[in-house]
């Protein structure tokens, strides 16, 4: 069937397999979480809270600093304050969240747009990008994601408690004000994590969505939890599948799911069981239609052009037509069409577990110099992305720097490079480039623009 093997290929990616595991633990945080937020109507604390993890995390990228470990303490803190402020001031719920989400919002872009700009890297945590998480990350992230788990299944009662009727948990002794602090806590840590997956735009979507999904079945508090629980996997496990095959962006992919599942929920509760069941598995019966359809089309229509004749520069050793599996090269890496973007951001995110492997890769031959010594020469093999974020400059570029000890064709070619990855040093800074052992120039392009 399409669609596993599509699942399967999607797997092969170590990066997607990471963003999987980290965001099916942020979702299960944020299910859990959720339906207790909703019920004390607290619902968008999750933006808010976000808005102030952008603005330290933009703070933190403009300073080098590590964003996380920045960002978590940061948020914690802002939760806490937001929480005396509603409790002990004349400012309440939803103005205490703007007053503190807005403030921290603007600090960060006006330091941002005084340092770096608005770069990739700060729109990611903007709109979201999962797909790219160092080692360090995903470690600090099923690290934070396991306590959040491990606490709230601890304190399950007395979270029950200060949700429902906290005047009456005061009045059993239940010490009210700590447990909503560990609440806000634990809804910081998910906010920070969960902005890497869905962005600062959508996070609170993940708050929201499966816990109001649930109540329109469920009554009980225990039933509502659980059911969320699987609702927030359910839908996330979709949306980053969706995400791959349709190439649309994970977190909204991840929403659109969570507001389909919402719909399901509601008809379900309009319409009785049996008209809702057959209602469901003819929606799921049309979804997988679809999904393979629009698979199908899109494998015809995308991947690595093979073209029959070329041009190979002089020590060149490889026919792409005689060896058209690069994966039967031992320990090789294809930078493939569909994935570009995400795997080259991969290598330089995670160079150690690329370092010393076959990268093969297919672009535009690019001749640049340095700005600062016009005598260095870089010579780069890139595609070009669409820069759709913030940044003044329509196109951008991404790619790999290339090292070849024969004749290095023109400027603009089209090219396959075959190397390896290698690592050097040059005034005191690290850099990457693939030691070439074959570079042919190729007779026709493939896709020069990739949004992957």
């Amino acid at each position: 069937m399409f669609v596993i093997d599509m699942v399967t290929e999607m797997f092969s990616f170590t990066f997607i397999a990471r963003a999987v595991i980290v965001g099916l633990l942020v979702s299960l945080c944020a299910a859990f979480l959720g339906v207790s937020l909703v019920l004390k109507r607290y619902s968008m604390i999750g933006s808010g809270l976000s808005n102030v993890g952008f603005g330290t995390l933009a703070i933190a990228t403009a300073m080098n600093f590590a964003p996380l470990t920045v960002s978590i303490p940061a948020v914690v803190l802002a939760a806490f304050l937001l929480l005396r402020i509603s409790e002990n001031s004349k400012i309440k719920g939803d103005a205490a969240i703007a007053l503190i989400s807005t403030s921290s919002l603007a600090i960060g872009i006006v330091v941002v747009s005084m340092t770096t700009g608005m770069n990739t890297d700060v729109c990611n945590y903007m709109f979201g990008s999962i797909l790219v998480m160092s080692q360090n990350d995903v470690t600090l992230s099923v690290v934070l994601t396991i306590v959040v788990l491990i606490l709230f299944i601890l304190f399950y009662n007395k979270i029950f408690a200060v949700t429902f009727d906290e005047t009456f948990a005061r009045a059993t002794g239940v010490k009210a004000g700590i447990y909503n602090m560990m609440i806000a806590f634990l809804t910081a840590i998910t906010i920070v994590l969960g902005m890497r997956m869905m962005g600062a735009l959508l996070i609170a979507s993940l708050i929201i969505f499966p816990a109001l999904t649930s109540m329109r079945l469920c009554k009980k508090f225990k039933t509502v939890t659980i059911c969320s629980a699987f609702v927030s996997v359910i839908c996330f496990f979709i949306g980053i599948v969706g995400s791959y095959i349709f190439g649309t962006p994970a977190g909204a992919s991840v929403v659109i799911v969570n507001i389909a599942a919402f719909l399901i929920f509601w008809l379900m509760k309009l319409i009785p069981i049996k008209k809702a069941l057959n209602l469901t598995i003819i929606t799921v019966i049309i979804c997988l239609f679809v999904l393979s359809g629009c698979g199908e089309k899109n494998e015809n229509n995308s991947g690595m052009q093979r073209i029959e004749n070329f041009i190979e520069i002089p020590g060149g050793n490889i026919n792409i037509d005689s060896d058209p599996s690069p994966r039967s090269i031992p320990n090789v890496v294809e930078i493939t069409e569909r994935m570009f973007v995400m795997q080259i951001e991969d290598i330089y995110a995670n160079p150690k577990d690329y370092l010393g492997k076959t990268i093969k890769l297919e672009g535009i031959f690019r001749i640049d110099r340095d700005n600062e010594e016009e005598d260095r020469i870089y010579y780069t093999v890139t595609r070009g992305i669409m820069d759709y974020c913030c940044s003044p400059e329509v196109w951008g570029r991404t790619g790999l720097e290339i090292y070849w000890d024969k004749e290095y064709p023109e400027d603009y070619e089209w090219v396959e490079a075959v190397g390896v990855l290698e690592s050097y040093e040059e005034d005191g800074q690290k850099y990457l480039h693939i030691h070439l052992t074959s570079l042919t120039v190729l007779s026709e392009w493939g896709l020069e623009y990739v949004t992957r």
